[in-house]
């Protein structure tokens, strides 16, 4: 497969071995020798601040609505500054930088100055502070932590929280306005003489120190702190170039959106523009009502190379792709390839996505996906040959190794390599649970093989090992790949559904509608979400797709009643991601009555009965 522009292969084909024990388990890994890499990623900045200075690698909108743009070397200044800053003010692996707003030129600027000298950065979900009602994951993380420094971009926006914060001897560093006292200038910062302690610091840091500390959302209780090492950090980049050679011959261009506090967006894509010398614009938006035409204004300004998103994301960029011709033949007019990852991308979605292509360019574009958590850093598949549908989460890249076990009905997935957490930050008794005897990552997800005679064509995404359930029947309920179907059955009117029926005696779903697609659907742009709840058309597209769904599944895919959410998932109650990914098992326990309604007898009136 060869990129258009530069005539080069997009991907490199996979090598891989397989070993099959008697006991069913398979192991599975690349031929692909891992090789060398950087020790730590301050060296990355550096090599790209001597060899083209004037690059340009991070822009942002200012207030003025206008790019802000930084060259390498200029980020290669600053973060020297930064870094003798904080080593004025004591920081340390013990007492690491904080914060808590979320992307930006300073923050990116910041992350970069502690890590290479050693100091971990730990960037929160802005949920924790701007969306939450109690503040009770931002106080608990902030007291595991124990910060020595918070940043926050604007200190009025973030005041309710840090409110809820004992800041005596922690200083507070902000880019906007100072209000109140208290307050140190992120200018002021910047401004720092970099000397001698700065190299001696640099140079101390080895594959082994932590440089963030990466939140996980988690399904019940407070989220673990996930350790990522230099070294994961690092290697997983070098696993990325050598399953997508191209990026080491065409410098990325990004327009991205995707959050710095999580593994996607903050290692996967970020590091992958700094290993290969990329420019990053930083996308204001975010697919959300509201958010997401700034990411559709930015699309039409910036052409990117490669975009990157969750099938949240694509299902709510969709209708603008397909109805604003300027917009799509922008977007096209660049790109190399298309990649999702986070959840499972429904084939309706996969299938529009390249329509939308052949109208532009006049063929497909190149769309991929790959698989991970926060704990592999989160390279751990990819799948780096041609696709013709969603599912294929690819092979395991060049320096991992990948055990699927039997369990039950399934097979679990477990990884090792280089690029997997030590453990959990300050809690060895999660640490302890997360490895098997043979030092694979527990990561709780499941798959199965393409095709049992070959390995090398990729792994098909089974759900998760827990979110899986049985029916009073019996018959096993396999939840993830159920979900993506039922999502697709009803095109373009269902955003997200979360499966019931855990021993029921049928099948329901809780769903929340796509409010833009729907408004397109009925052709009404000012109908309120209420009335979208009660409009006819839209739910009787629900009935008749999924009537559809039913008459050619069997009884471990066949849905019987519908219940529309009118409420949103909460970020408080680990309901939803910063990405979008609703969490099945959050959301059941939360909204149990909910649940209830679904099998209610007689069926409350507004259930949408598909099977009665």
């Amino acid at each position: 497969m060869e990129s258009a522009e530069e005539g080069r292969p997009i991907f490199a084909p996979p090598n891989i071995r397989a070993t099959f024990a008697d006991d069913g388990s398979i192991i599975i890994d690349s031929a692909q020798p891992l090789g060398d890499y950087e020790t730590h990623l301050g060296e990355m900045l550096r090599y790209w601040a001597t060899k083209k200075p004037g690059h340009l690698f991070l822009a942002e909108r200012n207030q003025d609505d206008e790019w802000r743009r930084i060259s390498y070397a200029e980020a290669a200044l600053s973060a020297d500054a930064l870094s003798q800053s904080l080593i004025d003010r004591g920081l340390s692996a013990q007492r690491p930088v904080m914060v808590l707003s979320g992307n930006s030129i300073d923050h990116a600027l910041l992350a970069l100055g502690s890590m290479q000298i050693g100091i971990p950065v730990v960037p929160l979900s802005p949920a924790y502070s701007l969306m939450s009602q109690d503040f009770n994951k931002l106080s608990a993380l902030f007291e595991l932590v124990t910060p020595g420094l918070i940043y926050v971009a604007d200190q009025g926006v973030f005041s309710k929280a840090l409110d809820q914060l004992p800041l005596e001897g922690i200083e507070l560093v902000t880019s906007g306005p100072i209000s109140g006292g208290g307050a140190t200038h992120f200018n002021h910062l910047v401004k720092t003489v970099s000397t001698d302690e700065v190299e001696r610091a640099f140079a101390s840091v080895t594959a082994d120190s932590i440089a963030k500390i990466l939140f996980t959302s988690g399904s019940t209780g407070m989220p673990k702190g996930v350790i990522n090492t230099h070294g994961m950090l690092c290697s997983n980049q070098k696993s990325l170039s050598l399953t997508w050679p191209f990026l080491e011959h065409q410098p990325p261009v990004l327009v991205d959106w995707l959050p710095w506090n999580h593994t996607f967006g903050g290692n996967h894509n970020f590091n992958m523009i700094l290993r290969n010398g990329g420019t990053l614009y930083i996308d204001d938006g975010k697919p959300a009502p509201g958010l997401i035409d700034k990411s559709i204004k930015n699309l039409k300004e910036i052409a990117p190379t490669l975009y990157f998103n969750v099938p949240a994301g694509y299902n709510m960029m969709l209708p603008h792709l397909e109805q604003d011709v300027q917009l799509r033949d922008r977007f096209f007019e660049q790109l190399q390839l298309i990649f999702y990852a986070a959840a499972a991308l429904p084939q309706d979605l996969w299938d529009r996505l390249q329509a939308v292509s052949i109208k532009s360019r006049g063929r497909t574009t190149v769309l991929t996906s790959a698989w991970g958590s926060t704990e592999t850093a989160p390279l751990a598949t990819s799948a780096h040959f041609p696709l013709d549908h969603a599912g294929n989460i690819g092979v395991p890249v060049p320096g991992v190794s990948l055990k699927m076990v039997p369990v039950e009905s399934k097979m679990e997935l477990r990884v090792k390599g280089p690029n997997i957490t030590p453990g959990y930050y300050r809690r060895p008794d999660l640490t302890d649970a997360m490895f098997d005897s043979e030092g694979y990552y527990l990561i709780g997800d499941a798959g199965k093989l393409i095709n049992p005679d070959n390995p090398g064509d990729g792994i098909e995404f089974d759900g998760r090992v827990a979110e899986n359930f049985k029916l009073s029947t019996g018959t096993w309920v396999t939840v993830g790949a159920l979900r993506t179907t039922v999502i697709a059955a009803a095109s373009p009117i269902i955003q997200d559904a979360v499966v019931v029926g855990s021993n029921r005696d049928y099948l329901g779903l809780m769903v929340w509608l796509n409010v833009a697609a729907c408004r397109q659907f009925v052709g009404n742009t000012d109908l309120g979400e209420t009335e979208l709840f009660g409009e006819e058309s839209v739910r009787d597209r629900v009935i008749e797709g999924l009537r559809a769904h039913n008459r050619k599944s069997g009884s471990s895919m066949r849905i019987k009643r519908v219940l529309l959410l009118t409420e949103p998932p909460s970020i408080d109650a680990n309901e939803i991601t910063d990405k979008g990914y609703i969490n099945q098992q959050a959301v059941l326990e939360r909204r149990s009555e909910i649940v209830d309604k679904v099998y209610s007898e007689p069926p409350e009136k507004e259930l949408l009965l598909i099977d009665e």
